[in-house]
Parts: structure tokens; C-alpha cells; sequence
């Protein structure tokens, strides 16, 4: 099968499996205060990655490209949405686009689209310096993410099977770079063991990418004859994920994906300590079903939630939501605890 018709059967298949209810958000609680002290119109919603001022903590996380016209209309309209509620946003995969000249304008669209926007290229860990920089250049991004996606890969049938040096390679990469190099799961969640192995190589920027989300061992599992079940259920969830990268790696600008459904979750996820927050399914859904101006309209309502919630939390920024109080009760409570994780740093701040 070629790269383009798997860019689209992992579409179709990614918004056909029902997601469910697994990223660990439902286990945190926000502590009330019945004097927040601020208005509405005092809260700000900008954040910083590093060196990178959002004027949203929300951005439109890595979904596609490298898939023909189909493809490109996709990222065409993700763009025309960032771009009308300044938001950063992420294209999917460009391996395609360095293998395939052909494939190269379904990606460059989005800043055609987009001239001014913060954009993410984005390339597998598999990369070399040269790829990295050639994905970079495409789309004149401001950022590199580089994912990571050992699971998928071992239950893609035509994925790769060996791993080895994959570390070595994310360092040149780091090194090389003039742009912030964001490492990115892909909904499998990152473990502290693994965020101090990429601190130790200079990764000043993690993207949790969460179990909870879409599930891409499901989405591989559905294009293989022998299903490899275990893996449907293998991860971190991104509550989870968030705290062990946090506490594991205070320096790092922490970025939270993996199954963020709505504002509610958005805003737990960054009060958890993420900077920004990804989200990539239920955008895409909404555009393909209602179309851009329906996302628009999504979007919106969801920066008008986040204003709500700080308000009543009297978090006047991202930086005060990070030290409101919350609770962490049942399942992520208890994983964090075998851990060897703090929560109660988080209901007594």
C-alpha cells in the first residue's frame, strides 16, 4: 500500500472508532473559591512555549498531509481556522512530502494560507538532521515536532520494527535545530523514565501525547489480519503523563495532548502544569461534518470556557491556573501514588 492511501485509511479510521473516556481528566477536581477576586475581563490567555508567544494555550495538533487532495483540503481549512482564532497549529507527518515531491503542496499550504501564524512541522524519530531541517524549511515553521510511535509502528503492518539509536538521533536533531524541537508522542503517553532520558540530551520541550485519545494501535489493528489486542489498551493517560513528565522535568515546557474533548479538559490539563494544550480528533470531526465555520464557532465558545473557569478559579493566566488547587482521586490518584508522584502538592498549593 502506498504512503498517501494509509494517510487516508488512518483518517477514516481515526474518526470511525468511538474514543473513550481513558485520559484520567475526570479524576481531577478543581478546589472552589467562592472569592476569586477578578473579573472576565482581567483574565489573559496567552502562554509561552520557550521562546514562543501563543496568544491561545490552544492549538490545532498534528492530524495530516501527504494524502493527495484530500489531504490538502483538510490542512487548507485547519489553516484558515488557526488563522482566524490565532491559533498555533501543527501539520500532520511530512515524511511524505521529503520522499515524494508530489506531495510537498499538502503541506506548503497551510502557510500559504497562514502567512503570520505559529506553524509545527512535524517528522518521525526515524528522521535525519537533514530531513528535520528539509521539514522545517517546507512550511517555514516555527517549531519541529518529532514524534514518537513505537506502538503504532509495531502494530502497523508495514511499520518499522527497530528502534535502535533512537535517542541519538532525537539529540543530533535537538543540536542542529534553530527552531524549538518539541518531542511528541503519539497517544501513548510519556513516562518520567523517559522525559530524563530526553532532558539529559537537551529536549527543552515534551508533548505527552496521552493515552486517551486516538488510539492509533486500534487504528493500526483495524488494517491488520491478526490483531494485536494487547496493544489497544497500552499507555499513560495524558492526566497521568502530564504529571510524571512535571515533576520529573520541571524546565521543560510541557505541552498536553491525548484526548482532550473539551474546555473542561483543556483547562485541568494546563492547571496539571501544561503550557499549551493540542487537540486533533474533535476538531477535525467538526470540520469534516460542519465545516470551518462551524470550528470557528467551536473554538470560540471554548476560549469563552476557559475565561469562565479561570474567572471562578481567580486565575487571572495560564501561570495562575497552574497554582489553583485541585484534587487527583481514583485511577490516576493510585498510579501516581505507585509512582512514587507527589499529588498532594496539587490540593494544598
Amino acid at each position: 500500500m502506498n504512503r498517501a492511501r494509509r494517510k487516508l485509511e488512518h483518517i477514516e479510521h481515526a474518526l470511525s472508532i468511538e474514543q473513550e473516556r481513558a485520559n484520567g481528566l475526570d479524576d481531577i477536581a478543581f478546589v472552589h473559591q467562592s472569592l476569586p477576586n477578578i473579573g472576565t475581563n482581567d483574565v489573559q490567555l496567552h502562554t509561552a512555549v520557550g521562546e514562543l508567544s501563543l496568544s491561545s494555550p490552544l492549538f490545532i495538533n498534528a492530524m495530516t498531509g501527504g494524502g493527495g487532495r484530500e489531504t490538502m483540503a483538510i490542512n487548507e481549512q485547519l489553516a484558515e481556522v488557526a488563522k482566524a482564532c490565532g491559533l498555533a497549529m501543527a501539520v500532520g507527518s511530512q515524511m511524505a512530502a521529503i520522499k515524494e515531491e508530489s506531495e510537498r503542496q499538502t503541506f506548503t499550504i497551510v502557510r500559504r494560507v497562514n502567512e503570520n501564524g505559529i506553524i509545527f512541522a512535524n517528522i518521525g524519530s526515524e528522521a535525519t538532521v537533514d530531513e528535520a531541517k528539509r521539514a522545517v524549511e517546507m512550511i517555514e515553521a516555527n517549531a519541529l515536532q518529532l514524534h514518537l510511535n513505537v506502538v503504532q509502528e509495531l502494530v502497523m503492518p508495514e511499520g518499522d520494527r527497530d528502534f535502535t539509536g533512537t535517542l541519538q538521533r532525537i539529540e543530533r536533531i535537538v543540536r542542529a535545530m534553530d527552531v524549538p524541537v518539541i518531542v511528541k508522542e503519539v497517544g501513548f503517553g510519556i513516562s518520567k523514565e523517559t522525559a530524563r532520558k530526553l532532558v539529559e540530551i537537551g529536549v527543552q520541550y515534551i508533548d505527552v501525547g496521552g493515552f486517551g485519545g486516538t488510539n492509533f494501535a486500534r487504528v493500526e489493528n483495524e488494517r491488520r489480519n491478526d490483531r494485536l489486542m494487547y496493544f489497544n489498551e497500552w499507555g499513560i493517560s495524558t492526566a497521568a503523563s502530564i504529571v510524571e513528565v512535571t515533576q520529573t522535568a520541571p524546565n521543560v515546557s510541557v505541552l498536553a495532548s491525548g484526548g482532550i474533548r473539551t474546555a473542561v479538559d483543556a483547562v485541568k490539563a494546563l492547571a496539571l502544569g501544561a503550557v499549551a494544550v493540542g487537540v486533533a480528533r474533535p476538531f477535525l470531526k467538526i470540520l469534516i461534518e460542519q465545516g470551518v465555520e462551524a470550528l470557528i464557532d467551536e473554538i470560540t465558545a471554548w476560549h469563552a470556557d476557559f475565561t469562565r473557569m479561570m474567572t471562578a478559579l481567580g486565575a487571572k493566566t495560564v501561570s495562575d491556573l497552574q497554582r489553583a488547587p485541585l484534587v487527583i482521586s481514583g485511577k490516576t490518584h493510585h498510579w501516581l501514588t505507585e509512582r512514587g508522584l507527589q499529588t498532594k502538592l496539587y490540593s494544598q498549593r
